[in-house]
């Protein structure tokens, strides 16, 4: 199999795990902040309508490069439609379909205005339960994997979902009320992240030994590093650059989104290395 087909599925997954983290997660961000200034709520909500046209594009590529993996022909490979079929037919189809049923309900959402919140946590909830229906969130326990896979990209996409707001929270006057209120939040969803992600991690590792004995253990030990990294971004975020600007510090703001910009850049190879760690390793407990 050539490896560019190979790097192309890895780079497509990355990107549509971030694209439906940023659209489920911002109903979410809507939902925890209703009365946050109308120009941090506007770059939620155009975030959300982006990625959700975005999202159904993301998916048939993904398809298409599935097919052509399989099919081992290269390129071409993506419109023969026998393996295109099968690709359909596999937990990738059902992903696909339910990543699109949960675009279209946020997308109608916005245009109803009036019932954006209920119909967007729906439309929320089914992008977040389309990671239960694919990768290692199939192996057992399954009835413990799918609801932990589900919380876990629920939290994870409050927290992403979140940085463009909060971005623009730092130059709004009234930003900082929004800015605390994330920091209080993310006190309780940061340890249902944390917890959640370690218990599916245990649930694939079966021991501590492959995480350092395997190509899944390393990948994953990668991974926590990563996570170490950004959870230290945000707690210099919750107990020193806010409360410099919550005290009017000079050069606070610019700090807080340098800092929200290495979160960002940190999330991205999170979800990049999340995409070799289910796209290309397989967990110890599935060998």
């Amino acid at each position: 199999m050539p490896d560019g087909i190979i790097a192309i599925a890895i780079a497509l997954k990355a990107v549509n795990y971030a694209m439906s983290l940023l659209c489920l997660g911002g109903p979410l961000f809507l939902t925890a902040f209703p009365n946050a200034d109308s120009k941090i709520r506007k770059v939620a909500k155009d975030v959300a309508i982006l990625c959700a046209v975005a999202l159904p594009v993301l998916v048939a590529l993904r398809i298409g490069v599935r097919s052509a993996r399989i099919s081992g022909t290269g390129l071409e490979g993506m419109l023969d439609p026998i393996m295109l079929q099968i690709v359909w037919e596999s937990p990738l189809g059902s992903f696909a379909m339910l990543q699109v049923i949960g675009c279209g309900i946020i997308l109608a959402s916005i245009a109803l205005r009036h019932s954006w919140l209920l119909m967007g946590l729906i439309g929320a909830t089914i992008i977040a339960s389309s990671f239960a229906t694919i990768g290692h969130s199939l192996g057992e326990p399954r009835y413990l994997l799918a609801p932990l896979i589900v919380v876990h990209i629920l939290a994870g996409a409050f927290w992403v979902a979140s940085l463009a707001p909060l971005y623009r929270a730092s130059h709004e006057a009234n930003g900082v009320v929004v800015l605390h209120r994330f920091g209080v939040l993310a006190g309780l969803t940061v340890p249902v992240l944390v917890i959640v992600g370690l218990a599916f991690a245990w649930c694939m590792l079966g021991s501590l030994s492959p995480l350092f004995t395997t190509d899944y253990g390393v990948t994953l030990f990668a991974k926590l590093v990563l996570v170490a990294g950004l959870l230290s971004l945000a707690a210099l975020n919750k107990f020193r650059l806010v409360p410099a600007m919550v005290q009017s510090a000079q050069g606070a703001g610019k700090k807080l989104r340098r800092s929200i910009a290495f979160e960002a850049i940190t999330i991205g190879a999170i979800l990049i290395v999340t995409a070799v760690l289910t796209g290309v390793t397989t967990p110890p407990v599935n060998l």
